[in-house]
């Protein structure tokens, strides 16, 4: 009896729609990508296997407020078994596009540019564990729970990484700091 309950509470738990997690989760899914070194050409290929992925799991899924974990850990697996295909060893970090509302002046926009160029610079200094859990936490807001069980790593490790991750772009503004200022 115990296991016809089971089963039947199973059946008709509903799951969210692959299209409505689509539409909730693409552009986080983008992103996760782009962070994981997948180069823009390679985007929208690997995009459609993550939603595969998806799309076989789903009914597998239910932990409802987790699915951005779930989701980056399948984008991980994803863009790391792209990355063998293809003989890749360096990841790759892209820029995150961002919708303007008015059009920035000329100057605004070559500022944006060195600020964009900036934060690439700053974020090729971080290991790639690092870099990880800091632009899950500092971009994509998500919790750090959420975020130790995207990675597979322990709570406090993923705490450890944000913090070290944070250190070293706090100590290398500074020396970029200090150099521009005398120099």
């Amino acid at each position: 009896m115990n296991g016809t309950r089971g089963s039947h509470e199973s059946a008709t738990h509903q799951q969210p729609p692959l299209r409505q997690v689509f539409e909730e989760h693409g552009q986080f899914v983008c992103r996760s990508l782009r962070y994981l070194g997948v180069v823009e050409a390679d985007l929208d290929d690997m995009l459609q296997e993550v939603f595969l992925v998806v799309h076989r799991r789903l009914g597998e899924y239910d932990e409802k407020g987790r699915a951005r974990a779930w989701l980056y850990s399948i984008c991980t697996r994803v863009a790391h078994a792209q990355r063998r295909k293809v003989g890749r060893r360096r990841e790759n970090i892209s820029p995150v596009f961002v919708e303007q509302e008015a059009a920035p002046t000329q100057l605004a926009q070559v500022e944006d540019r060195q600020a964009l160029a900036l934060g690439h610079q700053l974020l090729r200094l971080i290991p790639p564990e690092q870099r990880e859990v800091f632009l899950l936490y500092e971009v994509e807001d998500m919790a750090m729970p959420e975020i130790a069980q995207a990675l597979n790593c322990p709570l406090q490790t993923a705490y450890s990484r944000l913090h070290r991750a944070r250190a070293r772009i706090l100590a290398e503004v500074q020396r970029i700091a200090s150099e521009n200022e005398h120099g």
